[in-house]
């Protein structure tokens, strides 16, 4: 009866055990099957981490960026608009520049998000309702602007509801876009490590580690020589490639931790702390320009202030900063406490003038430029740890497979010499 190729096939596969040759052999192919395995896993976990990096880089942290430039312009523009509208009649030019200049930046925000993410996702669907509530905003900012230069009260009423959907429905979309951006950024971390391919690294690396101790164990027994000098300086190549692998995937691992913790972490939470602080700003001048005193709005104002503080361990790099902008809110603070206390004592007029000041804009101003600078400080950390943790593993995927090649070259000498011995 003559057998199936498969299986004649195995069984002298399984025959070659019994053979002192055969052994050689089969121990070959396993060394050479691993370190083909090895090789070409070494180079596609440097592609997967360099990728995942090159991704997170070029992506996923533009994205919150743009995520957070959105949702602060939004802010700031709904602050402008109220600072504005409280001056009467013809606004400012500088703030109409300012608002104008929001506006802009949140459209080139949100049109290069939108080529960032697909259309069909929660954060597409988030920059389409944020650009189509743009237009109902503007409509109804200019309707109260027109209306407040011809002195009609009705003016504020536009100017709230104009908030109201800023508030309420454009920064909760931003808010939105920017989570989806976190998760962005959080999946472009995991994609970076890429952890399965390096967990499966690290098992060829044990098995091929042991299939050369093994042979050479073998071979020492089997031939009564002590050293194999090819496998001898195999292994000497392996041991190159694992401590290239370790120092190269060590080093992202750790430029990867320090670009969360030293810039995206921070960056979310100043973010946060602008917005917070702008919304106070808003809320200060909302509730002049409805004269609506002790309101909702003062009691949003006094919840907001609470929040922000400057002494977040997140924080803790940047502790000029910080203190400069603690000083800065705590002059605000005062500042509005003033305010309320002539608006509260019936001289509105007063409260606006000094709500309105340069001293008051110039302290406000330098607030939300120091969390700028910041922010910037935060970016460029990151920008720098990101660098870094793409460094080497172009190499590695190049010197990975040709290591592995390296290796199962001297493996291939020393047991073709052995083999020759038999023949």
């Amino acid at each position: 009866m003559v057998q199936a190729p498969p299986r004649a096939a195995l069984r002298r596969l399984t025959g070659l055990r019994h053979t002192s040759p055969g052994r050689l052999q089969l121990l070959l192919v396993t060394l050479l099957a691993l370190t083909a395995l090895t090789g070409l896993v070494a180079g596609v976990t440097a592609s997967a981490a360099a990728t995942g990096t090159a991704d997170l880089r070029d992506r996923a942290q533009p994205l919150m960026s743009e995520a957070q430039t959105v949702y602060s312009s939004l802010a700031d523009a709904d602050t402008t608009a109220a600072r504005a509208f409280i001056t009467g009649g013809l606004e400012p030019a500088v703030l109409t520049r300012r608002y104008e200049d929001d506006l802009e930046r949140a459209a080139a925000a949100l049109t290069s998000a939108a080529r960032r993410v697909p259309a069909d996702g929660r954060a597409g669907e988030a920059i389409q309702r944020i650009a189509t509530g743009l237009t109902r905003y503007t409509a109804l900012i200019a309707s109260a602007r027109t209306l407040n230069r011809q002195g009609k009260p009705v003016g504020a009423a536009y100017l709230s509801t104009a908030s109201q959907l800023n508030r309420e429905t454009l920064q909760p979309q931003a808010q939105l876009l920017f989570q989806e951006a976190r998760r962005a950024a959080d999946s472009g971390y995991d994609d970076a490590e890429a952890s399965w391919w390096l967990m499966l690294l690290v098992v060829l690396f044990v098995g091929l580690a042991v299939a050369l101790v093994w042979t050479q164990i073998y071979l020492s027994r089997s031939t009564n020589r002590l050293f194999n000098v090819p496998l001898l300086a195999a292994s000497g190549v392996a041991v190159l490639l694992v401590i290239g692998c370790v120092v190269v995937f060590g080093h992202q691992r750790g430029q990867l931790v320090a670009a969360d913790r030293d810039g995206s972490a921070p960056l979310e939470v100043l973010a946060e702390k602008r917005i917070l602080v702008l919304r106070e700003r808003a809320d200060e001048a909302l509730t002049l320009a409805a004269r609506a005193g002790h309101g909702p709005l003062e009691e949003e104002f006094r919840q907001l202030s609470e929040r922000v503080t400057f002494d977040d361990p997140q924080l803790d790099d940047m502790p000029a900063l910080m203190r400069e902008a603690a000083d800065l809110h705590g002059e605000f603070l005062t500042s509005h406490r003033q305010v309320r206390s002539l608006d509260d004592g019936g001289d509105y007029e007063g409260a606006v003038e000094l709500a309105a000041s340069d001293d008051m804009a110039q302290t406000f101003d330098r607030l939300t430029a120091t969390l700028d600078r910041a922010m910037d400080d935060r970016r460029a950390a990151f920008g720098s740890r990101i660098k870094a943790a793409g460094s080497g593993l172009g190499a590695l995927i190049v010197l990975g497979p040709l290591l592995a090649l390296v290796i199962g070259v001297l493996a291939t000498i020393g047991l073709r010499a052995r083999l020759e011995e038999y023949r």
